[in-house]
């Protein structure tokens, strides 16, 4: 009698550490799955910039016809950093990729710096309707974009931190979630981005 109590009692031990371990496995995925989840929100909004910084372009091309090299490097830089948010689609959260999307935005900034001067020879185009409806467009489109941002940096951290503690940290590596998560950090450059358009129509 007592040996088949001490086979329930380990028996019942093994159930027990089974289903923690498991309960431990799932809550890695889902933490992953929220902070996955949350950089399409951002992706979706980039890519609206995008077709915004697009649409900016088209706009002025009629008014900046001596402007091709200006209009380019928007152009080239453009296609950079939607090239680096669909890479970022495929594996948010990686280092590298969102380094690579970090630096991309950079040269989107840059490239738009060097747009926005030369719109100030261009007060036609600054004051046009078109040009007033697209501030407005981007200006809301920033804003989606920082919450969206500050929502998966904060999912981010929370697999980060649950990733770390004891002893899911023992764990981790076993399940193939070694690696921390990355944030999403433009610094201030999508704000410094936001700026710009607005400065034209001052």
């Amino acid at each position: 009698m007592e040996f088949i109590t001490q086979n329930w009692l380990a028996i019942a031990i093994i159930v027990v550490a089974v289903i923690w371990v498991v309960k431990i496995y799932n809550n890695l995925v889902s933490y992953k799955t929220q902070y996955q989840n949350g950089f399409e929100q951002i992706s979706v909004q980039l890519k609206r910039r995008l077709d915004l910084i697009g649409n900016l372009v088209d706009a002025a091309k009629k008014y900046m016809e001596h402007e091709k090299e200006t209009l380019m490097a928007v152009t080239q830089a453009r296609s950079g950093l939607l090239q680096a948010t669909q890479a970022a689609e495929g594996n948010p959260g990686d280092t590298g990729v969102m380094a690579n999307l970090a630096t991309s935005q950079v040269a989107m900034e840059s490239a738009m710096g060097g747009f926005n001067l030369k719109m100030e020879d261009y007060p036609e185009l600054k004051a046009s309707d078109n040009m007033m409806q697209l501030s407005e467009e981007m200006t809301s489109t920033e804003n989606r974009i920082a919450a969206a941002r500050q929502g998966y940096n904060d999912l981010v951290q929370k697999f980060n931190e649950y990733k770390k503690s004891f002893p899911n940290v023992v764990f981790a590596g076993l399940f193939g979630f070694g690696n921390d998560a990355q944030n999403l950090e433009f610094s201030e450059n999508i704000e410094q981005l936001n700026e710009a358009p607005k400065d034209l129509f001052k």
